[in-house]
């Protein structure tokens, strides 16, 4: 009797972009892989899993599986599946997502093939034009003396005063159009930190809000306002410190480790790649906002 051919599967998918900038990607994944990772899934969970009657890890697969819910069961099987066919997706449609994708079941019937979105974004271009002759031009006007000004000649603006000017002249003139999705992370992110000050001090959201003379949708747009202000910002500056070669040294970093951390666990904690990255992105963006002081 000839042996039974395996069926091959793989899962496919489709990309649209919208407006606003957001990136939508649909898998179709056949349900022989469905299956296969949920049976993985079960097996694995088995192991952990105690069950009255039984010792740890040795309980039937069917057994287990009346105990668990079907919600984590499809959870973990997804946390299987996803990343392999997300990091081909990303690969086949030379994508490079500003933020991990954020996935919808969009159908998950039992014995069907299951369709799942990830939606997530791409940092958008900045289109930085003439900003060096813009700010030196600002910077000269604000020196030039007129009668109108009502200041004296010899005042000099603070560097902090040069800064925000510097600032404000980015963000009017240079074009950058910060994806919808990423300015709503950033201002759910302000609202949790907020939500979670106000019950330390143990107060309701709202409370706090109108003894302020806010409402929700009031702060929320704000900090969207804030969110969009605060991402072009570090675009922009990180597209200067770019053009301008500007390299942060290890040594840099490691000063300002040291001098940030008090105890060693705190170090410990700032001394690992992705962190040490995150302060090389900070000081390159420093040193892109002072060199535009010298113009």
């Amino acid at each position: 009797m000839p042996k039974k051919q395996k069926v091959e599967t793989q899962i496919t998918s489709t990309l649209a972009k919208e407006e606003g900038g957001s990136i939508q990607i649909t898998f179709l994944v056949p349900w022989p892989i469905i299956d296969e990772a949920k049976t993985q899934t079960l097996e694995t969970l088995a192991k952990e899993t105690e069950i009255p009657g039984f010792r740890k890890g040795k309980a039937p697969v069917e057994k287990i599986k009346t105990h668990l819910s079907e919600a984590l069961i499809v959870e973990k099987a997804l946390g299987i599946l996803l990343p392999e066919a997300l990091g081909q997706a990303l690969r086949q449609y030379k994508l490079t997502p500003a933020i991990y994708p954020k996935f919808e079941l969009i159908s998950a019937k039992e014995g069907e093939d299951w369709q799942i979105r990830a939606i997530t974004c791409e940092l958008p271009e900045v289109q930085l034009g003439d900003y060096k002759d813009k700010i030196a031009g600002e910077a000269r006007a604000k020196h030039i003396w007129t009668p109108a000004k009502g200041d004296s000649k010899d005042k000099v603006p603070s560097k902090e005063e040069k800064e925000q000017d510097v600032l404000k002249l980015l963000l009017s003139d240079v074009k950058v159009d910060i994806p919808k999705l990423l300015i709503d992370e950033e201002a759910n992110s302000r609202l949790a930190a907020l939500l979670e000050r106000t019950e330390k001090l143990g107060l309701s959201l709202e409370a706090y809000l109108g003894s302020i003379g806010k409402t929700p949708e009031s702060i929320r747009a704000e900090y969207e306002t804030q969110a969009k202000n605060t991402i072009a910002l570090e675009l922009i500056l990180n597209k200067i410190a770019q053009l301008e070669g500007i390299q942060i040294s290890d040594a840099q970093i490691d000063e300002i480790i040291s001098s940030s951390s008090q105890t060693p666990d705190a170090k410990a904690r700032l001394n690992v790649p992705e962190q040490r990255r995150l302060i090389a992105s900070f000081l390159a963006r420093r040193a892109a906002l002072d060199s535009l002081l010298k113009l």
